[in-house]
Formats: structure tokens, sequence, C-alpha cells
């Protein structure tokens, strides 16, 4: 008992040393005034980098992952097909799907799926 703890202690011990070198090692210390620059093909940045983008890109992110996540939600659906009543799967399945594509109405409709705006 005593040899296991004792194995352990020096385990994490010596990771934790070698974590402490290769973090000492691995520090920067050279300040370069073209290194600390963004990177836009070596030329001077010529105007800022907070210029706001499109809400469009993240409207369409995240309802790509709102549906994204709904299919995940829905495959393991058709695993428990064999396990349960097949009135109640099926029910389930049809709710599941119908609120999915009234989503996807609403979203259409309000005109959150129209790029050209």
């Amino acid at each position: 008992m005593f040899l296991i703890l004792f194995i352990s202690l020096v385990t994490l011990i010596i990771s934790f040393i070698l974590l402490t070198i290769a973090s000492i090692i691995s520090k920067k210390t050279i300040i370069d005034r073209e290194k600390m620059s963004p990177f836009e093909c070596g030329f001077d940045p010529k105007g800022s980098a907070r210029i706001p983008f499109s809400l469009k890109f993240f409207l369409i992110a995240v309802i790509f992952l709102i549906f994204d996540v709904e299919i995940t939600l829905l495959l393991p659906l058709v695993c428990t097909m064999n396990l349960s009543n097949l009135i109640s799967w099926s029910s389930t399945g049809l709710i599941f799907l119908w609120i999915l594509l009234l989503g996807l109405y609403l979203e259409w409709h309000s005109g959150a799926l129209e790029w050209s705006q």
C-alpha cells in the first residue's frame, strides 16, 4: 500500500518538475515589434482589427449549431426503436421532427435564412 503511494508521489513530483522546466524553456523573452504586430502578408496593417462583421455569419452559425444538436438528439431515437413501444416511439419522433420543422419554418418566415438582406 505504501509502495503504491510512494510511486504515485514520485511520479507526481517528476511530472511537476518536467512541466516546470518545459514552461521555463518555452517562454519567449525577446519582444520584437514585427512579431508582436498582427500578420497581414508582411505589410503593416491598414485598418483596425476590430472592424465589426456582419451578424449574418453569426446567425448562420447559431442556426447550424441548433439543428446539429437536434439531429444528434434524433439519432438515439433510432437505436431505441426495438426497445420501446411502437406508438410511443413514433409519437416522440414525430413530435420532435414537428418541433424541428416548425423552428425551420419560423426562421425562414422571419427572414433569418435570407442572405441578400
